[in-house]
């Protein structure tokens, strides 16, 4: 049994904070409903937690690559990952316990490679780059904004600062910053579009190249950038490897 403390939400850094408010590091807390902490989804039909997965040794394996002094350096934490996970139960819990670790070392890589190891924010040079779509009327472009990359997977464009802002609970148009200024609404951006565009190919046999065709396809794939694909799929290889499970084909795209 978890460790529990009194009804509050002021729980210690190292505690959830359960539905009704209790503290405490156990399913009850840290798993449907917990508030703030170290919370993680619920164990998925394959018997896989991803929070046993993406351990500390994981996670700050990746993230303490990052020079002192990074932008990203202890903004994202495993934490932050893990409350923004709750909102997303079917990442890494789909398939067999070798497809979670799979689709886990393909979310880490893009990571990885998108961030620098975690260091980066927010796309370098980014905001002097027009990433507003003017013919999307579902999700007009507000007056001095900029919807470059932002977060652990660089969410561009002003349809996807939109739409994942609408499924999230925040106001992307108006306020695309605070992907770059709340750790948890950072990774839940990136859970958001790896559900909507990676999470299928990865868990389906498609292999990883599918997932780098997915992210960024016309500029990356068909030997467009040679040199990025194999970044991506080094970073991959190696997350698999620790993880200690084979990645399967289709590696590159």
């Amino acid at each position: 049994m978890g460790l529990i403390s009194a009804q509050n939400c002021g729980c210690a850094s190292n505690l959830c904070c359960s539905q009704y408010g209790y503290c405490g590091t156990s399913a009850p807390y840290c798993g449907n409903g917990c508030q703030a902490g170290p919370c993680y989804a619920p164990q998925g039909n394959n018997g896989v937690r991803v929070a046993d997965i993406v351990t500390d040794a994981f996670f700050y394996g990746i993230a303490n690559q990052a020079p002192w002094g990074c932008p990203g350096r202890g903004f994202y934490t495993r934490s932050a990952f893990l409350q923004a996970l709750g909102s997303y139960p079917r990442f890494g819990t789909v398939g067999s316990s070798d497809d979670s670790k799979r689709e886990i070392a393909a979310f880490f890589a893009h990571v990885t490679h998108e961030t620098g190891h975690m260091c980066s924010r927010v796309e370098t040079g980014g905001s002097s780059r027009d990433y507003c779509d003017k013919s999307n009327t579902q999700y007009p472009c507000a007056p001095n904004k900029g919807y470059y990359g932002r977060g652990p997977l660089q969410l561009s464009w002003n349809y996807n600062y939109g739409s994942a802002g609408q499924s999230i609970g925040f106001d992307g148009l108006n306020n695309p910053e605070i992907v770059a200024r709340d750790p948890v609404i950072s990774f839940k951006t990136a859970l958001w579009f790896w559900m909507r565009n990676c999470h299928d190919p990865i868990t389906t046999g498609q292999g990883f190249g599918a997932t780098i065709r997915a992210i960024n396809g016309p500029l990356e794939c068909n030997r467009a950038n040679p040199s990025t694909v194999t970044a991506r799929v080094n970073h991959y290889r190696n997350y698999c490897n620790q993880l200690r499970v084979d990645p399967g084909g289709n590696l590159w795209c």
